[in-house]
């Protein structure tokens, strides 16, 4: 029962597969419905076809060979003709959960101003600090002038907190307010716990639309082109590559040592690694690599300081961990995330160390972890444009009756994707791909990887976003 209150597919012909989302009808018969008012918004007059319609869909896939079959699908997000919620009736809330991410207050700010001006819903609540807030703390009442400059500022003006899931007081707390739109913004973990609170309303028959909107800084959720507040990550992370270039740059046998975010997924590491130019080496949590020997890092650190005098080093944070002392392997923080050592500072260290005593090369090695000053900056324009239409596929998607989904783009268009697909697993650098080439050979570092792990790696089986043909889909096409 739990599977199949999530999974809504519908197969057609030639292997069409859709991944659909749940519906209010699917469990309160015979809603009432009415004219969109986008219908009579001045600034929408003038657009044609501005409606999706109803069988629009989008594909997972989108390069295929001419006998493949057209695969998974998902229902394209937009506004409906027709909404399952009067205006004058919707009572929506925000609510932020888990770490800071660059674009959260764009995002809040845009829920509140796109309910506003295109739908006319004056009853927005703010949940403050996190999934707890619901039954421990106050509400914040939002309304366009209240969030009209918090798009400037980092952080969210809502508060997050990590952990405090009770489903039947955060319903509890749904139904005694009357809420029947909930907006929840944050990374997997928060969408497993939308889920939950998606499946207890509907289990108490509640009108209430749950949409979620995932964010994650290090771009690890799968089906998804890309996540809020990466590009921001990637522009930011070139400031404290450029310091560390600078620094190794200025004196002889300099290291300049950058730590940056990605617990399971090097993504923020290599595309700034590629976008920068001036880093040697990238370590990621993907690739495994060692430190002593033939082919180990020592050895290329070496090579590269006689051949250059200087070098930077990118490490991402969750690299390396199976070096490391396995003490904190089973403890998690209040999310259920490992907890992790860190291991750029261990790793500087090391090299610190092993250099000294090889007393072959004094290296001088400057340490940056540039993590919370990325995570706490407003969004780039990029980001900012991007968390504008998340917010407004959201609200589309909840005034058409559309629940239990998450919302983002899929090969460029926006979609309403089923909690399961989002939850299932976290997308990763995949080290046997040509983005992963193309950053080995612009860094010109060794893969760190033995002929046989290569050839483990290259007969994994392939993951949904692979081609037909091995190759994988790429999100950012260079």
């Amino acid at each position: 029962m739990e599977n199949s209150i999530l999974q809504k597919v519908v197969k057609g012909d030639a292997g069409y597969v859709l991944e659909d989302v749940p519906h209010l009808t699917d469990y309160i018969p015979d809603l009432p419905t009415y004219p969109n008012p986008l219908r009579f918004n001045p600034a929408y007059s003038v657009v044609k076809q501005y409606f999706v319609n109803v069988d629009d869909t989008v594909a997972q896939k989108i390069v295929v060979h001419k006998d493949s079959p057209r695969g998974t699908h998902f229902r394209r997000a937009g506004p409906r003709q027709n909404v399952y919620f009067e205006s004058s009736e919707v009572h929506a809330c925000i609510v932020t959960c888990g770490g800071l991410c660059p674009g959260l207050n764009t995002v809040i700010r845009e829920i509140v101003c796109g309910l506003y001006n295109m739908y006319g819903v004056s009853k927005i609540l703010g949940i403050d600090g996190g999934y707890r807030g619901f039954y421990s703390k106050n509400t914040i009442s939002l309304t366009p002038k209240s969030v009209n400059d918090i798009h400037k500022r980092g952080g969210t003006i809502l508060g997050t907190s990590r952990g405090g899931h009770d489903t039947s007081k955060i319903v509890d707390s749904i139904q005694d307010r009357k809420i029947n739109q909930v907006y929840i913004i944050g990374g997997d973990g928060t969408q497993k716990g939308a889920a939950v609170i998606y499946k207890e309303i509907r289990r108490r028959g509640l009108k209430v639309a749950v949409a979620g909107i995932p964010k994650t800084i290090d771009n690890d959720i799968p089906v998804i082109d890309r996540s809020f507040g990466f590009d921001t990550a990637v522009e930011e992370a070139q400031r404290a590559i450029n310091a560390a270039h600078v620094e190794a740059g200025s004196i002889e046998n300099g290291i300049g040592f950058v730590k940056l975010m990605g617990r399971y997924s090097g993504f923020i590491a290599m595309h700034s690694t590629l976008a920068s130019r001036d880093v040697d080496c990238c370590l990621i949590p993907e690739s495994p690599f060692f430190l002593e020997g033939k082919g180990g890092l020592y050895e290329f650190i070496e090579k590269r300081l006689r051949e250059n005098g200087h070098m930077v080093i990118v490490i991402a944070e969750g690299a390396g961990q199976d070096l490391l002392s396995e003490s904190l392997q089973s403890q998690a923080d209040d999310s259920g995330n490992k907890l992790l050592k860190d291991a750029g500072l261990w790793l500087s260290q090391q090299i610190k160390e092993h250099f000294s005593s090889q007393h072959k090369i004094c290296v001088n090695l400057k340490y940056i972890d540039p993590t919370y000053m990325i995570r706490a900056i407003p969004g780039n324009a990029s980001d900012n444009v991007y968390c504008t239409l998340l917010a407004q596929s959201a609200i589309h998607g909840a005034m058409a009756g559309y629940t239990g989904f998450t919302v983002g783009p899929v090969n460029g268009r926006h979609a309403y994707i089923p909690f399961n697909q989002i939850n299932e697993k976290q997308k990763q650098v995949v080290i046997t791909d040509r983005m992963w080439a193309r950053l080995l050979s612009s860094t010109n570092q060794p893969s760190f990887l033995s002929p046989k792990e290569v050839t483990d790696f290259e007969n994994q089986e392939p993951s949904p976003s692979q081609l037909s043909d091995g190759e994988i889909f790429e999100d950012h096409k260079f």
